[in-house]
């Protein structure tokens, strides 16, 4: 993902939309205190993942949005500008998406759109990075409830599970998971996926999240995952259940000789 810079000065010149809307230049934001925006700064690493980028790539990238919300209000209009994104995502597929679709959608004028987004690609990573925000999210509620596994096992399941419940259920996610659909050249979200889920079982599985051979190991299971599921659901709308369950098979095997080795010894609860 490219850095965005805000252009100073009382007026600002807008992209081109990726779908073909002229450039235009609006003013900068300005009047009721709900509005009000300031310049955004790159999402800091989750606090259990280690500083440093993992050897084979990088672990974080910057926010794609142009500037970020400061009043509640606005908040909830970059909310639904990507709702209505997600939406569309589906009705029409991303080729066809256009920021002016999605400012229609969701009932805020175009300019809005533009305050946050230079264009509907940048739109689409920052519905990629809240669709991963809420994977986070699900996946710390399912550990912690009650009667859940404590095995690293049991972990992995619930990993594939809520991808899996994200996929069949959240708007946009078919298309948009935690990287837009196009270009595929290079596929770094996965890199921020992998640390995303370390940082996440480390402390629950006594994991050293600064362990770099780990860290490789996680990013191998996260891409085997996602090409076996992308498999998965191309052979069924619904994902089809033999390979989710041999998904799951492999990345206990892969994962054994690392967590079983590493972290079990004298720890036989976590077996899971």
């Amino acid at each position: 993902m490219q850095n965005i810079r805000i252009a100073r000065g009382d007026r600002q010149r807008i992209p081109p939309d990726m779908a073909g809307s002229p450039p235009r230049a609006i003013p900068a934001p300005h009047g009721g205190q709900d509005d009000r925006v300031q310049p955004s700064t790159p999402h800091p690493a989750p606090r259990s993942a280690p500083a440093a980028a993992p050897a084979a790539g990088p672990s974080a990238v910057p926010s794609p949005l142009r500037r970020a919300p400061v009043q509640r209000r606005s908040a909830q209009r970059l909310a639904r500008i990507l709702d209505a994104c997600a939406e569309l995502l589906d009705e029409t597929g991303y080729e066809d998406l256009s920021t002016r679709a999605v400012a229609g959608r969701a009932g805020v004028p175009i300019g809005s759109v533009y305050r946050f987004f230079p264009n509907k690609r940048a739109m689409a990573e920052a519905l990629a990075r809240r669709n991963l925000d809420a994977y986070a999210d699900r996946i710390t509620a399912r550990l912690t409830a009650p009667g859940q596994p404590s095995g690293w096992r049991g972990a992995m399941d619930v990993v594939v599970d809520e991808y899996l419940a994200m996929k069949r259920t959240v708007p946009g996610f078919a298309l948009v998971e935690f990287t837009v659909p196009a270009p595929r050249e290079t596929r770094q979200a996965n890199y921020e996926v992998a640390d995303r889920l370390l940082g996440l079982l480390a402390g629950r599985l006594g994991l050293d999240a600064g362990d770099d051979r780990l860290r490789t190991a996680f990013l191998v299971g996260v891409e085997t995952a996602d090409a076996l599921l992308q498999l998965a659901f191309r052979t069924d709308p619904g994902g089809d259940p033999a390979i989710v369950a041999e998904t799951k098979e492999l990345l206990r095997a892969y994962l054994a000789r690392y967590l079983d080795a590493r972290y079990l010894d004298g720890q036989a609860g976590w077996a899971g």
